[in-house]
């Protein structure tokens, strides 16, 4: 998981909702907007530790053990086990690493942007930072002389060619930095484990590595668009909301200076999203639902991050979620207002899952024909009916309606008459489903009667979900 953080009800994420700040300056609202438009995202978890299949960082975490349990080598003693897990770094070698082919592919799914994973809780850089050694580009890791070591950089530069806007993803948490687990005591939990108020001078040091790897990757890496900040109990007491669980387990002051850090980054990269995921307030430029869909719209920008098989890092043979789950996903979440930010974790040889392209080739091909219905839409009423729902474009000129399939069928055999609410109860001049053509309709008060032809009910190109176009 991202951050070990329970699934949040609908509930939780409206009281999310209300410590919201809308962004001021005019790029970033750009910025904003543009990203709201795009939809349809891919998000990728990678570091040393897909070579044991294991979740990402938190079998490091005294406070997880009961979830994630220790795999690999001295599994039994802790501190041994961390330094085998650190000393995965040493074997490390990913040489079937092609960014390109990943961009392509996100590509043709109709993906528009990317959040990769340059360092989680461990510290393990994915990037050439000067300020740790515990990173993809020091010569204890084998993949450092390959031509494309810097993995951060090329999997930016590969996506940006491909149009898409670019996302870094960091974790304010090191659990590898020595000012942040002090070797001096032993970690108990996620936490710092020292008092921060007790060694401000310690403190002060993280704050300021901290700073300095966000900058690298605001300064050496190209134009970003995101920067999307993990770790949400390091922060300031002041943002604790007590009656948030996960929240209470916060036990010590952790400012580290997220005023700082933004004016910083968006001196380098104008108009910057800054996400401080769980954190309400200025620094936290959309909410990120992680592993659910909220239930109904959510009147702020939102993205719901979701893995495309079980895990978030790789793991060997895993059930990756068929197209038909992705696709209705999408529908879902577009229709109540989200983005949807979809995982897949590279194997630590450097590529997919076969399955995971196998997915994105058959979104894809039903994006090809119905992503009009996606792209720059925004919710409107009645947003759902039944199997139906409901998009804007936010022209305001038309609207959608998604007919999904059934939960155990892939094709969609549509019925004679079709009758939708109208929405917003706005009259139709014309009606269309996507990739078959116009057909006939009638308005009865607020009820839009469809008749669909006997030659289209079966129609080969209807799969998942049939699209139909209202032109207002």
């Amino acid at each position: 998981m991202l951050c070990c953080l329970p699934l949040l009800s609908t509930a939780q994420h409206h009281n999310v909702s209300a410590g919201y700040v809308p962004p001021s300056d005019p790029l970033v609202q750009q910025n904003l907007a543009e990203w709201q438009d795009l939809k349809f995202g891919l998000f990728m978890h990678w570091g040393t530790y897909s070579q044991w299949g294991i979740v990402e960082s938190w079998s490091l975490c005294p406070e997880d053990e009961g979830w994630t349990v220790r795999r690999g080598p001295h599994a039994e003693n802790y501190f041994d086990y961390v330094k085998a897990y650190e000393n995965l770094q040493t074997t490390f070698n990913p040489v079937l690493f092609n960014p390109e082919k990943w961009a392509e592919a996100a590509k043709q799914a109709g993906m528009k942007y990317v959040v990769f994973t340059t360092k989680h809780h461990d510290g393990f850089a994915m990037f050439d930072t000067k300020y740790s050694d515990y990173k993809i580009t020091d010569p204890k890791t084998p993949f450092s002389k390959h031509p494309k070591a810097n993995v951060a950089k090329e999997v930016f530069s590969a996506f940006r060619t491909d149009g898409f806007k670019i996302g870094a993803y960091f974790s304010k948490p090191d659990w590898h930095a020595d000012d942040y687990w002090w070797p001096y005591f032993p970690p108990k939990d996620r936490n710092v484990n020292y008092d921060p108020v007790n060694y401000p001078e310690r403190w002060e040091n993280f704050k300021n590595f901290t700073y300095n790897q966000i900058e690298e990757l605001m300064t050496s890496y190209g134009k970003m668009d995101i920067l999307w900040l993990d770790g949400g109990w390091v922060r300031p007491f002041a943002t604790i909301d007590t009656t948030v669980e996960w929240q209470r387990t916060i036990k010590v002051e952790q400012d580290i200076d997220m005023a700082r850090i933004a004016k910083m980054a968006r001196g380098h990269q104008p108009g910057l999203l800054v996400v401080d995921r769980t954190v309400p307030g200025e620094f936290e430029n959309y909410v990120t639902p992680e592993q659910q869909v909220p239930s109904e719209p959510l009147d702020i920008p939102w993205e719901s991050c979701l893995t495309m098989g079980n895990s978030w890092s790789y793991v060997p043979n895993d059930t990756y979620k068929p197209a038909r789950q992705i696709i209705h996903t999408l529908v879902k979440i577009v229709s109540r207002g989200g983005n949807y930010l979809l995982n897949i974790g590279p194997s630590p040889e450097g590529d997919w899952d076969p399955d995971a392209y196998d997915r994105l080739k058959a979104v894809g091909e039903w994006m090809a024909i119905n992503g009009e219905g996606i792209y720059s839409t925004r919710t409107i009423e009645p947003y759902a009916q039944d199997n139906i729902y409901y998009t804007q474009h936010k022209n305001g000129q038309t609207s959608y309606a998604f007919l999904l399939s059934g939960s155990d069928s892939d094709a969609i055999q549509l019925p004679s008459t079709i009758q939708l609410a109208l929405p917003n109860g706005t009259p139709v001049k014309r009606v269309e489903i996507l990739g078959l053509g116009k057909v006939k309709f009638k308005i009865k008060e607020n009820t839009l009667e469809i008749t669909v032809p006997d030659s289209v009910r079966t129609h080969a190109d209807l799969h998942y979900a049939a699209v139909i176009k209202l032109s207002h």
